[in-house]
């Protein structure tokens, strides 16, 4: 059994370094912890930055006695490791009490790393847990750490911050300033929900001002509350006068319920946009059930639409129908349309309606739907997959209970 052991043991210690970092990337921060002390070997190779860029933390709020909290884990990693740092991603279960907000706040206000990319996810900073002076306070570290090392970032997501007007303005500013200058520029911006939900952001002409000199931008998510002609016009002339030509290449928009998204935008903008931005791929995800003539002013002809995505499970207006959109509006994207992701309503009928838009649709590749169909309309679903009768690759159906 020694024998074995030392064998065993001898093979691990005459693999190259190179192949135990491999190996260390899939432990978690505990086991990394634990073979960090098998022996000088591998402490040394622990030591390797490259384990060290990416990480992610998910804050939970949970409090435990039992093992170290995610906090105090969070803080610890920061200080004896964050000088590795190159892609951060925080998660957050929006906190409850201003205690968990408060240690949140430190814990994220202690990293202080050369990032190439950012990601900080549901702070919900509207929550009643977040102080005036918590809220203030983190935003002042977000914003310092944006003035020193913003220069560096290429890719950026504050979803679901839910930040005030003015806080959101400078956060952004910062961001803005810091790229005019530098190199490589921020390619992707996430900022779905990132404004608070009442806002209605598309009048505030600071906006479409601020995000013109990101001149790096490729993909852009933005809350439907911030759209507006001022927006699309931005992107379309912010390019005249620069050597390094980048395209707006993907434009994603999230349209909630609760969120404002009666503003009218003209399809000449968006025509405009299109033709400024070559390749240009617009998704939309609405969430929840919208009032179907309101839907019908979102949706322009002109929109260079590849992705629709419908995530609501019930709808809360019995007299509500799937059959417009399928019918009326998605078609008219018969030539742009790739991916389709819908709920519909259990109370309607919609197999030979859904068939139609998957004939005429050209470049539809993907199709997931979560509705109550007939067996038969499935089987003719994998038909035309198989006669290959259209470019459609994948059908997810999921029934609805």
């Amino acid at each position: 059994m020694d024998e074995e052991f030392l064998s065993l043991v001898s093979g691990w210690g005459s693999l190259p370094d190179v192949c135990l970092q491999h190996v260390f990337r899939f432990l978690t921060d505990r086991n990394r912890s634990n073979a960090d002390l098998v022996c000088h070997h591998w402490h040394n190779v622990m030591r390797s930055p490259s384990l060290w860029r990416s990480h992610f933390f998910h804050f939970n709020g949970r409090l435990s006695k039992y093992r170290q909290s995610e906090y105090c884990s969070a803080v610890a990693y920061v200080r004896s490791l964050g000088v590795y740092l190159e892609q951060l991603e925080v998660c957050v279960c929006p906190p409850r009490r201003s205690l968990v907000a408060r240690r949140l706040e430190q814990a994220i206000s202690g990293v202080n790393a050369p990032l190439k990319s950012l990601s900080l996810m549901r702070l919900g900073l509207d929550q009643p847990s977040w102080t005036l002076e918590l809220r203030n306070s983190l935003v002042d570290c977000l914003i310092l750490f944006l003035r020193r090392g913003a220069s560096r970032l290429t890719s950026v997501c504050l979803g679901e911050m839910r930040i005030c007007m003015n806080q959101g303005l400078e956060v952004l500013s910062v961001l803005a300033h810091s790229q005019m200058c530098y190199y490589p520029r921020c390619s992707s911006l996430d900022l779905r929900g990132f404004f608070s939900g009442e806002l209605q952001v598309h009048h505030n002409s600071d906006v479409p001002r601020i995000l013109r000199y990101l001149q790096g931008l490729t993909d852009l998510s933005l809350s439907y509350s911030c759209l507006s002609d001022e927006l699309l016009m931005a992107f379309q002339h912010r390019q005249r006068g620069w050597r390094d030509v980048t395209y707006l290449q993907t434009f994603s928009l999230h349209c909630t319920l609760n969120e404002p998204h009666e503003q009218v935008v003209c399809g000449y903008s968006w025509a405009t946009l299109a033709s400024s931005c070559p390749g240009l791929k617009v998704k939309l995800t609405v969430d929840q059930i919208i009032n179907t003539d309101r839907l019908a002013g979102i949706l322009l002809p002109e929109i260079p639409l590849t992705e629709y995505s419908m995530t609501a499970f019930y709808s809360p207006d019995q007299n509500w129908s799937t059959l417009p959109l399928l019918c009326r509006m998605l078609p008219r994207y018969r030539h742009s349309l790739q991916v389709r992701v819908l709920s519909c309503n259990c109370s309607e009928s919609l197999d030979e309606e859904l068939l139609e838009l998957v004939k005429v649709c050209e470049r539809l590749e993907q199709l997931r739907i979560w509705a109550f169909l007939e067996i038969s309309t499935v089987q003719r679903l994998l038909h035309i997959r198989l006669t290959k009768k259209s470019l459609l690759n994948k059908i997810r159906v999921r029934k609805r209970y």
